[in-house]
C-alpha cells in the first residue's frame, strides 16, 4: 500500500478531533449508497413490469405475422405455412383471419375484434389456451346449441368482453360483419348467430374486452374469405432474435408478403417503456449527485483542517501529484464503500420486494396494487445485471469526479502559507 492511501485512509478513519467532518462523510456514504439502491431496485421493478407486459402481450398475439399486400389476402397459405417452418428459429406457423365485426346479445352490442384461428394448431402458437378460465380451445368447432337440435359454430371472449355483453358460456350471440349479402329480397347484413363455448383471461384489458376467437372456417365464411386468410401467425425459439427470423423469413417469401416481428408491431408502447426507464434512470442518478456536493463540502472542509499537513509533507518531498491523489482517494474510497452498501442493500431488496410490500400493507392496512385495477397478484421484479453495473460505475465515476477539485486545490497549496501561523 503507497503511502498516499495510508494517508488517504487515516484521514477518513481518525475520530479524535472534528467529529463533524466525520459525521458528513457518513452522510455522503449513506447518500451513495441510498442512490444506488433505489437505482437498482427501481430499474429492476420496471424491467419486471416491461417483462411481464410483455409476456402478456405475446401470450395472446404471435411472435412474427406474414401479411400480404394483395386486398384479398393470402390463398395459398398452407404453402407459406410449410415454407416458413424451413426457416431456423421457427417453432410453429398457422394461419389466421383477424376482422372487425359487432356483437349482440339482448340490447347489447360491443365492437369487438375477431381472430379466426385453427383450434388444432393455436395452441402452439399463443397461450390462449393456457388463459382459457372456461371451456376448451377445441369446441371452437361448434355444438348443439341449448335444448335445440341446431349446430352453432363456437367463439371465445375475453372475460371483461362477456361482463359487458353479459354473456356467459352457453348463450347465443350475434356476430354481425361489416359486409353485406346480396339477396332476392335486396341487401341484406351478414349476420350469423354463434354459441359462447368458452372465456379466457390474458391479463390485459385491451384484449380481454375487445378481443374474439372463431374458427377459421367460421370466419371464411361469414366474411366471404373462402380458400383465403388475413395472414400467417409465427412463433420463434427465442423472442430476442424475432427480428433476425423475421428479415431471413422476408428473404425466402419475397414481394408481396410482409413480415413483421413482435417488436415492429408494439413498436410505440416498448419505446415509451424503455424511454421511461431511461428517465427514472437520470432522475435517481441526482441522487448520487446531491451525495456528491457532500463529498465536495467534506473534501474542502478536510483540506482546510489538513493545510499543515498538507504543508509538512510537502517540505518532506511530497509531489503536488501525491497530495492530489491523497485527496482524491478519499473521494475514491466513500463512492466504492457507499456504492457496495448500495449494492447488497438493493440485490437483497429486489428478490423480497413482495414480502416487504405486503409487510406495508399490513402495517398502514392499505392495498398498494389492488388486482383488479393493475391486473397483477405480485409486483414483478427483475434484476439487471448490466443495468447495475452501468450503475456501479456511474456512482464510482461521480464519487471520483467530486473529489477531484478539492484535491487539485489542496495540491496547489504553498507550504509557507500552510506553516505561517503555526
Amino acid at each position: 500500500m503507497g503511502y498516499e492511501l495510508r494517508v488517504s485512509w487515516r484521514y477518513l478513519c481518525s475520530r479524535k478531533s472534528h467529529k463533524f467532518i466525520s459525521l458528513i462523510t457518513f452522510i455522503s456514504v449513506g447518500g451513495v449508497a441510498l442512490g444506488v439502491m433505489a437505482l437498482i431496485v427501481v430499474i429492476a421493478v420496471m424491467s419486471g413490469f416491461s417483462k411481464n407486459l410483455r409476456d402478456k402481450i405475446l401470450g395472446t398475439n404471435s411472435h412474427i405475422v406474414v401479411t400480404s399486400f394483395e386486398r384479398e389476402g393470402i390463398a395459398k397459405y398452407e404453402k407459406i405455412v410449410s415454407t416458413v417452418k424451413e426457416v431456423e428459429q421457427v417453432k410453429a406457423a398457422a394461419p389466421f383471419i383477424l376482422k372487425q365485426v359487432m356483437l349482440t346479445y339482448g340490447q347489447r352490442t360491443s365492437g369487438v375484434v375477431v381472430r379466426g384461428v385453427d383450434p388444432k394448431r393455436e395452441g402452439d402458437i399463443s397461450d390462449l389456451e393456457k388463459n382459457m378460465v372456461q371451456g376448451k380451445l377445441e369446441d371452437l368447432a361448434g355444438s348443439t346449441a341449448g335444448k335445440s337440435s341446431i349446430h352453432r359454430q363456437g367463439i371465445i371472449l375475453g372475460v371483461e368482453l362477456s361482463r359487458s355483453l353479459g354473456a356467459s358460456v352457453g348463450d347465443v350471440i350475434g356476430m354481425l360483419a361489416p359486409s353485406v349479402r346480396m339477396t332476392p329480397l335486396g341487401v341484406i347484413p351478414n349476420i350469423k348467430m354463434v354459441q359462447v363455448v368458452g372465456l379466457f383471461e390474458s391479463g390485459m384489458y385491451e384484449y380481454d374486452a375487445n378481443l374474439a376467437f372463431v374458427s377459421i372456417e367460421s370466419a371464411q365464411k361469414l366474411f366471404n374469405m373462402k380458400g383465403t386468410v388475413t395472414g400467417v401467425e409465427i412463433k420463434v425459439e427465442d423472442i430476442d432474435l424475432a427480428w433476425k427470423t423475421a428479415e431471413a423469413i422476408q428473404e425466402k417469401l419475397e414481394f408481396p408478403y410482409i413480415t413483421r416481428d413482435w417488436m415492429q408491431m408494439n413498436k410505440n408502447l416498448f419505446s415509451a417503456l424503455k424511454l421511461e426507464k431511461i428517465t427514472m434512470f437520470i432522475i435517481l442518478i441526482l441522487i448520487i449527485l446531491v451525495a456528491a456536493f457532500n463529498i465536495i463540502s467534506t473534501l474542502f472542509m478536510v483540506v482546510m483542517e489538513k493545510s499543515k499537513d498538507i504543508a509538512i509533507l510537502k517540505s518532506m518531498g511530497a509531489t503536488g501529484g501525491s497530495i492530489m491523489k491523497i485527496f482524491s482517494m478519499q473521494g475514491l474510497i466513500i463512492g466504492l464503500v457507499g456504492t457496495g452498501l448500495g449494492v447488497v442493500a438493493g440485490f437483497t431488496i429486489v428478490p423480497n420486494l413482495n414480502e416487504i410490500v405486503g409487510f406495508i400493507e399490513s402495517v398502514f392496512r392499505i392495498q398498494a396494487f389492488p388486482s383488479d385495477v393493475y391486473y397483477l397478484d405480485r409486483l414483478p421484479s427483475e434484476i439487471q445485471y448490466f443495468d447495475s453495473f452501468l450503475i456501479i460505475v456511474f456512482s464510482i465515476l461521480i464519487c471520483f469526479a467530486a473529489s477531484l477539485y478539492p484535491a487539485w486545490r489542496a495540491a496547489r497549496l504553498d507550504p509557507a502559507d500552510g506553516l505561517r501561523y503555526e
